[in-house]
């Protein structure tokens, strides 16, 4: 089994913006059958424009758009604490992917890398 995905809102920017290297990437973990996975506030921090988002709503209709819970939620409040930070939409990225031990695709790797180390490290792609 391939190892998921997961993208923060940098990515889906990149999408929108019909990037053509995060097409690519997108294409080809569906091809492989990746598990491609977009936390749902991650979502809500991108989706601007209503229906004007055609690239977006098409990429993420290929997508696993998970629900984030209290669980999450207070594991990415824990997370922001432990390393000194207030983005809790990143913090969820973060401890979506470690949970499922995902690559995690990013246009903002600092901020991602800093959360990362506070789990343990993840696999981080910059778009």
């Amino acid at each position: 089994m391939s190892v998921p995905y997961v993208y923060d809102a940098g990515a889906l920017i990149a999408i929108d913006a019909n990037d053509r290297r995060m097409w690519a990437i997108h294409s080809v973990a569906l091809e492989e059958g990746r598990r491609v996975v977009v936390p749902a506030v991650v979502v809500g921090q991108v989706w601007r424009n209503g229906p004007r988002h055609v690239r977006l709503g098409r990429v993420l209709r290929s997508c696993e758009i998970q629900p984030v819970g209290l669980e999450v939620s207070k594991a990415a409040g824990v997370l922001c604490g432990r390393v000194r930070t207030c983005d809790v939409v990143d913090a969820i990225v973060v401890v979506v992917a470690a949970s499922l031990g995902a690559i995690v695709f990013t246009s903002d790797p600092g901020d991602i890398f800093t959360l990362a180390d506070g789990t343990g490290g993840l696999a981080i792609r910059k778009v």
